[in-house]
């Protein structure tokens, strides 16, 4: 009898134990395990050629880099244990660490780490047969990269030079021969990496938390071929994790690499995301049943969670971030007939037009979807957000032709009406007919974003007239929306947004050159998109005086906005949230995929409140100044 209570005791304990592991998160080998719904589906695992973030997130946990920021933004050693600079800082030397292993997705090890990998990922991005999206970004620095790449963009156009034009007719231009060899990126050794530039870039290793940057296991990565990056067995991992589970619009599941250099600072054992075309919807409730780790709570559930003793004290803010939005006219229209895009472009084409428009979105108003509480501190008046580049003191929004601009609001009835009249007149003698059907889509599994288009269109139309505009708001796919909306052209007027790849101004203008997916802006025929470019052409052309690249960049980004190109809107990215992760352990850094690393971060008992987030945000920001100041950024 009483060996048998014995046995019973340690049964209850034993549940109760497993209890709490279980309410702590428990992983497969004793760690933590965090859980998130997600809506959107990764069309590709292959983080040499994708440009969308949400796979560029995953990457970032499966692939290190040579430096990496720590919670306070500070660059630090990483795959690379050290490194120098030659003193113009175009020549950058990395020593990679000991011991470096490519896993594949169960942790088994395939082979060293070498400098050679990041060689052949280099090779591989500037080929432009794979169509990388992120190409630009390297060979923007390297030297002899962008030569490179052209000469290999006229090889596939000209199919090794056997055709002298296009399927259009028209000529093939010739384009230097260049061997790879003579692109600034070598092996010295198996440990050594050397990067040559194209000029002085004293911000250099901010480029290299960018997934261009990643290295990729060369023979690997010829044996995958096309294949390579089509599922979690088709790519190597030397980051954090691995993905040991991809079933995709099902579940993908993160495990913590054990063979990982740095693995006791994984303090998550695993990542569970489970795909819910509802997620937005469906993940508050399943919170409170303890099914899943974070939710954001939108502006339609926020006063109920904050007035509800049982949840008040579990939604806090996010913390700002640097994602610039902004609305963006498409100058080259290639939606349906049906949406009159010959009518589009030539509205588009009239500055008067988007004038009338720049002045008329009430951009506070549509915030407020977001931000019913404090939608004036999201609104962005410049395509650079505030504190992210400073000049001596001074804030780069502030420097220069951006100060103007920065200091007044963009909503102004009286304006827009003017503008709009002014329009009517010259678009009715261009031949256009009214009203402009506007087409304007979204993606629909974003509960907020559909409300802001159907706000957009009752205020831009009560204020300027059904009889002028006709704003068509439209769903677009779940998957793959940027591939079929933004890339494609398949709009007329849409929010957008862009992160930057590095800590420079200049990052900020990579979405409305020649070239671009965004807004196609060479194609509008005042030439203004030229203009522009020429004016960013000027500012990358100075690499030594920093006054006089802020002021150049400026006076480019001020000329894009007075033109009404395109429209600054806000920093949407925060909102509101119940998460269990602590974002202030988290990696740091505006530019690259630093932040979407989960390395670092514990598990809280519970979420915090909002009181408990802006005290550890103002601690976290004070320590964040006294770390940069240390590190003398």
């Amino acid at each position: 009898m009483k060996k048998r209570r014995i046995v019973s005791l340690l049964l209850c304990l034993a549940m109760t134990l497993g209890l709490l592991s279980g309410c702590q998160g428990g992983g497969a080998s004793g760690g933590e395990t965090y859980r998130e719904l997600y809506s959107g589906e990764i069309t590709t695992l292959n983080y040499l050629v994708t440009g969308s973030q949400n796979e560029q997130a995953a990457a970032a946990n499966f692939i290190d880099t040579l430096v990496e920021y720590d919670q306070y933004g500070v660059a630090q050693p990483c795959l690379a244990e050290s490194w120098e600079h030659s003193d113009d800082m175009t020549v950058w030397t990395f020593h990679l660490r000991d011991g470096l292993k490519w896993v594949d997705a169960s942790g088994n090890q395939v082979a060293d780490v070498t400098a050679q990998d990041w060689v052949d990922a280099a090779e591989y991005v500037l080929d432009a047969s794979n169509a990388s999206s992120t190409a630009s970004a390297f060979y923007s620095v390297i030297a002899n990269a962008e030569e490179y790449f052209n000469y290999t963009a006229y090889l596939l156009e000209s199919e090794n030079g056997t055709k002298t034009t296009n399927a259009d007719g028209e000529e093939i231009v010739p384009v230097d021969p260049i061997e790879f060899s003579q692109v600034g990126v070598k092996a010295i050794d198996e440990k050594t990496l050397e990067y040559t530039l194209k000029a002085p870039t004293p911000y250099f290793l901010s480029y290299l938390v960018y997934v261009c940057f990643m290295p990729v296991n060369g023979d690997f990565l010829e044996q995958q071929g096309e294949n390579f990056g089509v599922d979690n067995n088709s790519i190597l991992y030397n980051g954090a994790y691995t993905m040991t589970t991809f079933s995709p619009q099902a579940q993908r599941i993160y495990t913590k690499n054990e063979n990982y250099w740095d693995k006791d600072k994984v303090y998550l054992n695993q990542i569970v995301l489970t795909y819910n075309e509802q997620a937005a919807t469906l993940a508050p409730a399943m919170y409170q049943r303890g099914e899943i780790d974070y939710a954001s709570i939108g502006a339609e559930i926020l006063d109920s969670w904050l007035e509800d003793p049982a949840t008040k004290d579990l939604v806090s803010p996010s913390r700002p971030g640097f994602y610039s939005y902004f609305y963006a006219f498409n100058f080259d229209p290639q939606f349906d007939e049906e949406y009159e895009p010959e009518n589009w472009k030539i509205a588009v084409n009239n500055e008067n037009f988007r004038k009338s428009l720049f002045y008329g979105l009430d951009r506070i108003r549509l915030l407020s979807v977001k931000e019913p509480y404090d939608p004036e501190s999201k609104v962005l008046n410049t395509i650079t957000p505030k504190d992210f580049a400073d000049l001596d003191g001074t804030d780069y929004t502030d420097v220069g032709a951006l100060a103007e601009i920065n200091a007044r609001d963009s909503f102004q009835e009286d304006a827009a009406l003017e503008y709009a009249a002014a329009a009517k007149e010259e678009l009715a003698a261009a031949g256009a007919t009214f009203p402009i059907k506007v087409l304007v889509p979204y993606l629909p599994t974003d509960t907020e974003w559909t409300n802001e288009c159907q706000l957009l269109e009752q205020q831009l139309e009560g204020l300027l007239g059904a009889d002028y505009i006709d704003i068509i708001v439209q769903a677009g796919p779940s998957t793959g929306f940027l591939s079929a909306v933004r890339r494609s052209g398949n709009f007329a007027f849409m929010k957008c947004n862009w992160g930057p790849d590095y800590a420079d101004p200049e990052t900020y203008t990579d979405p409305f050159v020649v070239g671009g997916t965004y807004n196609k802006p060479e194609m509008e025929t005042t030439g203004l998109g030229e203009e522009y470019n020429a004016l960013v052409d000027a500012a990358q052309a100075e690499r030594v005086d920093l006054e006089a690249r802020y002021t150049a960049f400026a006076e480019a980004e001020a000329f894009l906005i007075n033109h009404a190109i395109v429209i600054p809107y806000g920093l949407e990215g925060g909102g509101y949230k119940v998460s269990r992760l602590n974002v202030f352990e988290a990696q740091y850094s505006p530019f690259g995929v630093s932040e979407l690393r989960y390395k670092g971060q514990h598990l809280l008992d519970k979420p915090m409140s909002m009181d408990e987030f802006n005290a550890a945000y103002e601690t976290w920001r004070t320590e964040r100044a006294e770390a940069l100041a240390a590190a003398g950024q």
